[in-house]
Parts: C-alpha cells; structure tokens; sequence
C-alpha cells in the first residue's frame, strides 16, 4: 500500500500544532490546517507490510483498515478514502484528535523506523469528508418499532446509538449534564477538541438521522430529582448502560479537606463550562489564575491541566508522577508491537517551556501533606521515592514543601458511579465493574446491557467506540433474532 518506496524517500513529519505562543492565548484547536501534499506524500510511506499489525489486537481496537485509506490518500482519492474510514469508526473527527494511537505503535515500519502518522491522515480524512459536504445524514429507511435506552452519551453511547439507528430501532439517548457528549464535551479541553465545531456537529447530525437526545436527566431510583431507571427500562425493549468510569481516584492524605485540593474533572469540566458561555457560579468555577499550581498524575487528564492552567495564567506549575521516567526508547521488556511505554512531550508540556522555561514534570515523587492555613491550601509536602519490584519506598532526607494555592487530582478512575445501576440490581466485578463479559454486554438483568468504560475500566476513547457498536450489534441481535450489523 502506498508508494512502494515511500518508507525509504520520506521521513515521518507529524502535521505540527500551532505555535506554543499564539495558542496560550486562547481556547481554540492547537492544530494547523491539512495539507495535501504533506498528507499525501505521508501515506506514501505505508508500505506493503504483507500483515499489518496497525489492524492486530495490539493496534486499532476498531479495525480501521488503514492500510486501505493511507494509500487512497497517496492516490488523491479522498472520498473513497472517506468512505473506508467510516466503514469502521462512527467518529473518526474524535479519535483523529485524541487517541493516542495505538496503531501508530503497533505500525510494522515502526519496528526500527518511525512509524506512519496514522492518526493525522484519519483526521485529514473526515475532515475533508465534512467540508466536502460528503459527511451527511443517513437516515433509516425502515424502522423496526423496538425501542432502545442509552443511558450516557460519550463515545461508547453515541457509537451504539449510531449503529442501534442504522439497524432501524428507535434510540432515546439519555445525558446528565446540559450538553451531549460526556466526557467528548466536559471531560476534554476545547484545544484538543472544540465542542460547537467537532462534537455538536457530530450530534447535529445524529438527531437528524432519527436519535433522540434528552439532556439534564439525571437517571437514578427516582427519588431528589432523578429519573427513575426503572421507569425508562419498563418503557423500551433494551436498556444500555454507557455511563463511564467517573469515580475519580482520591488521595486521602492529611490535608486533604484543606481549599484549594481539586480532582482534575471538576477543574476542567468548570472551565469548558464557563467557555461555552454558560453561567457558572463563582463556587463552580476553579481558576489557576495568580496560584502556585500542582498537577498530581500525568497522563492525558493531567497533561490537559497543566494545559489548562497555563491558559489561566497560573503562576507557577509543576506535575507529580510517582512512577520512574520512561525511557527515551522501548526498553527490552517492552518489544514491538505492544504499545510503546516511552518518554513523550506532549502539547501542555511544550508549553510549560515556553511559559516557565523547563518541562514541569518530576518523577518518583509522592504528595504526603497538604498544608494550610485558615483552612485554605498553601504547600504540598513530598518525598522521593524508589521503585524496585513494584514497589515504591520513601527515600530518607528527601521531604520538599511546594507553595501551592491549587493543586488538582489527575491520578485517573476506580470505576462507574452506581447511581442509576443499583436500583436495576444489576452485578459488579471485583473492580466496581458493571458486570457483563467482553462480546455479549448483556449484564445480570435481562433486557440491560452495558459497555465502555463503565463495564471495562477506564480506557481510551477508541475502545469505547469499539464497545458501543459491538454491544449494539449484541442489542440489535437480541432484539430480532439476528444482526447485520458489523
């Protein structure tokens, strides 16, 4: 696929972000526009890998079959290109933007060169699909009469929604917050993914294909407000629970109670609030303006806090990671194609030099105080710490205090709130889990199927996709006896 001799003439060239400088000042994408030539010459260099391994169980969990559009975009013939994209992945807008890509570190040319840039050409690729106007509604053209609850509306309960839609049923998708998309919406900074632009547009599009969307519904037992789950699954043939894994992991140590001492969502899902002009209240709102800011955890929830408070213009920021730094290339232990656990600079952390000098992270730390005065955060106090056989011990004579005003959780999820499962009965894994083996999705109570994070752990925004059409498919075979979907 591609030009046969792509990988040898061209050299791997990311499409580059805006500028540090200019996208500090404000909220919009980081990204530069497409450029053909660039994109075109960079499918080239996907070579005829005989297996590829970007589409294995260590790659794309959607089976995107890259290969194909990679070298349709070499050729210049981006509406096919389009059309093989969508054959597998409802959002390819979403996960062109924020999958870390596990293809791109399972691609065979990745074995000792750098790897094909995947993710930009998806992403090139329904852009160029929505501003074609190719991207357009698909609406069924015989309705089946069953009915099907989605209970949460991020990328598990939209995939399974778009493909429940096109088998023909009748989709009822409900949302808590004032705004579809879950953690598409709340949970993502607008610079990684704009909300009126990418994400309601995708669900502009859902409705006109028949879903309906009902958002502020707070599904529960009933009673304070919410709506009663029981209720919704008397009233539809299925019910899929999608809710997520928002249980943010908590660092109970003393001082935890003190001001200041925030869990990242509640941070970023205030500040996207405020974005899309709706009134927060001053107690919502959590600002790093003028403060001392620490970020404990990396990954992308703390990469998009660091991000985040540089835009609010903190005055000082440094990130905690307890583990080791990654090293600079795959350690032995860590072979192709699994995904390549090494050391990254990601957006926010680019910025964090322009803005202070230096990469704010600090590896093998530990947080063991929060310190205040009148009840209000002031220091974080740590120690070093080694990490042999698993284990992390303190290092002796390493205790720091660190001003901060702000520091903010970014240590990850334990699992699914169970607000609107309990009173269904369903059951739980050993992690807090909804209960329900990977392939069927079906839960303990017939009727009720559940998929995504809430049933996986957290994970990536691909698998989710992955989770929410294979338990349509499972919905919709339960449903007529039989399936034709994917």
């Amino acid at each position: 696929m591609g030009k046969l001799t792509g990988f040898m003439e061209f050299k791997r060239e990311v499409e580059p972000y805006r500028l540090p400088e200019v996208r500090l000042l404000d909220f919009s994408e980081i990204y530069t526009d497409h450029q053909e030539d660039h994109l075109r010459s960079q499918g080239a260099r996907c070579m005829d890998c005989g297996v590829p391994f970007c589409q294995s169980d260590d790659g794309c969990p959607v089976y995107n079959l890259i290969p194909e559009w990679n070298d349709l975009v070499y050729q210049g013939h981006w509406r096919e290109a389009l059309d093989r994209l969508l054959k597998t992945n409802n959002f390819p807008e979403f996960t062109g933007r924020v999958c870390p890509a596990p293809c791109e570190g399972a691609c065979v040319l990745g074995i000792n060169e750098p790897a094909v840039t995947i993710k930009n050409i998806e992403m090139a690729i329904i852009d160029r699909g929505f501003d074609e106007g190719w991207v357009v509604p698909e609406i069924p053209s015989v309705r089946t009469g069953k009915t099907v609850a989605v209970i949460g509306s991020g990328p598990a309960g939209l995939a399974a929604a778009a493909q429940l839609n096109k088998a023909g049923h009748l989709v009822t998708v409900y949302e808590r917050a004032d705004r579809a998309g879950g953690l598409l919406t709340y949970g993502i900074p607008n610079m990684k993914l704009d909300k009126e632009g990418v994400v309601e547009r995708r669900i502009n599009l859902m409705k006109s294909e028949g879903i309906n969307f009902l958002v502020n519904q707070n599904v529960g037992d009933g009673r304070n407000g919410t709506v009663d789950v029981n209720d919704i699954r008397q009233s539809h043939d299925a019910v899929l629970l999608t809710t997520g894994a928002t249980t943010p992991r908590n660092l109970s140590i003393p001082g935890r109670e003190l001001e200041g001492v925030h869990f990242a969502m509640d941070f970023l899902t205030a500040n996207t609030s405020k974005l899309l002009n709706k009134r927060v209240d001053d107690n919502e709102f959590i600002s790093a303006k003028g403060k001392n800011v620490v970020v404990i955890g990396g990954g992308d929830t703390g990469t998009d806090c660091i991000a985040t408070s540089l835009r609010q213009q903190c005055k000082s920021l440094v990130n905690f990671e307890v583990v080791p730094q990654p090293p600079d290339q795959r350690a032995d232990n860590n072979p192709w194609p699994a995904w390549p656990r090494i050391y990254r600079t990601d957006y926010g952390h680019e910025e964090s030099r322009v803005v202070f000098g230096s990469d704010p992270r600090v590896y093998q730390i530990s947080s063991v105080e929060f310190v205040g005065e009148n009840g209000k955060l002031t220091a974080v106090r740590t120690v070093e710490v080694d990490f042999n056989d698993g284990q992390f011990s303190p290092r002796s004579g390493t205790e720091k205090e660190w001003p901060a005003e702000l520091v903010l959780l970014a240590m990850g999820f334990t699992g699914p709130e169970h607000a609107c499962s309990d009173p269904l009965g369903i059951g739980y894994d050993q992690r807090s889990n909804y209960q329900a083996d990977y392939g069927k999705y079906l839960t303990s109570v017939n009727g009720v199927f559940a998929a995504g994070d809430c049933r996986r752990g957290q994970s990536l925004v691909v698998w989710a996709i992955n989770e929410g059409r294979e338990a349509a498919r499972e919905i919709d075979r339960t449903l007529m006896g039989q399936t034709q979907l994917p």
